[in-house]
C-alpha cells in the first residue's frame, strides 16, 4: 500500500484529503508537529508528500529542501499562493509539481498516482538502471528505498549512497578513503566519525530487514558486505 504524508495547517483540508485518500486505498499520515516534519517523515516513510507553503515557522519550501537532502521521494505543493514566482520556487526548491487552492479532489488524486506511477511504476524507464538487487536484496538509488522480500525501508541519502557502493562490491573490502569521498559533496564536510554515524545507521536499516552481520568492519582497511542473508 502506498504510503502519502499530508503537511497542511488547515485541519478541514487535511481532513478532506485525508478521507477522500483513504478511500482509495492509501495510507495517510498527517502531520502532528510542525517542528518536526523531517523527523516525521523519516519515521512514516512515505512515497509521496502533499505540502502546503504557509507553515507554522517555517515555510513549505525550507521543508521541501529538508526533506530533499535525504530523499527523492515525490513531493507535490498545494497551496492558495498562486502566482508564478511561487510555482518556480517550488520547482527550484525540489517539488515534482504544484496545485493551487481551491481544488479539485479529482485532480488531486490524478496527479498523485501520475506520480506515483512514474517513479514506482514498473514501466518507469530508468527502472532497470536505478535498481542494485543482490541475492533477493534490492535498492532503488532513484527513490532511496532498500527492499527485502516484502518489506522496504527508506534510507537516507548518505546511507543510500553506502549501501550502494557495498551492494555494487559485494564480499569485498571497499576502502573507507572511497567511501568518504561518496559522501563527500559541495555542502557537508564528511570526517570518520560521519562514516561510521552513518554505517551504523544502515546496518540497523538492514537488521530491520532482518539482515544482521552482514557489514564487516575490516580494520585499517574498510568495510564488506557479505551475503549474511543467503540461506
Amino acid at each position: 500500500m502506498m504510503r502519502i504524508y499530508i503537511v497542511e495547517d488547515d485541519q478541514k483540508i487535511r481532513d478532506i484529503l485525508e478521507d477522500y485518500l483513504m478511500k482509495y486505498n492509501y495510507e495517510i499520515e498527517t502531520v502532528k508537529d510542525f517542528n518536526e516534519i523531517q523527523t516525521e517523515f523519516q519515521q512514516f516513510e512515505p512515497h509521496l508528500v502533499l505540502l502546503d507553503i504557509n507553515l507554522p515557522r517555517f515555510d513549505g519550501f525550507y521543508w521541501c529542501r529538508k526533506i530533499r537532502t535525504i530523499s527523492n521521494c515525490p513531493i507535490i505543493f498545494i497551496s492558495a499562493r498562486d502566482s508564478g514566482m511561487d510555482q518556480v520556487m517550488a520547482i527550484e526548491n525540489g517539488a515534482d509539481d504544484y496545485i493551487t487552492k481551491p481544488f479539485q479532489l479529482e485532480v488531486v488524486l490524478a496527479k498523485i498516482k501520475s506520480i506515483l506511477r512514474r517513479v514506482y511504476g514498473e514501466y518507469r524507464s530508468d527502472r532497470q538502471s536505478a535498481v542494485i538487487e543482490v541475492e533477493g536484496l534490492h535498492l532503488d538509488t532513484s527513490t532511496f528505498y532498500l527492499s527485502y522480500h516484502d518489506k522496504n525501508i527508506l534510507l537516507t541519502k548518505k546511507e543510500c549512497l553506502l549501501a550502494q557502493a557495498l551492494l555494487s562490491q559485494v564480499e569485498q573490502i571497499v576502502s573507507r578513503e572511497f567511501l568518504l569521498e561518496k559522501l563527500w559533496d559541495d555542502q557537508d564536510f564528511v570526517d570518520d566519525n560521519t562514516l561510521s554515524v552513518n554505517m551504523t545507521r544502515l546496518r540497523k536499516k538492514l537488521a530491520d530487514l532482518h539482515i544482521t552481520d552482514a557489514i564487516t568492519t575490516i580494520r585499517g582497511a574498510g568495510y564488506k558486505l557479505e551475503k549474511a542473508w543467503v540461506n
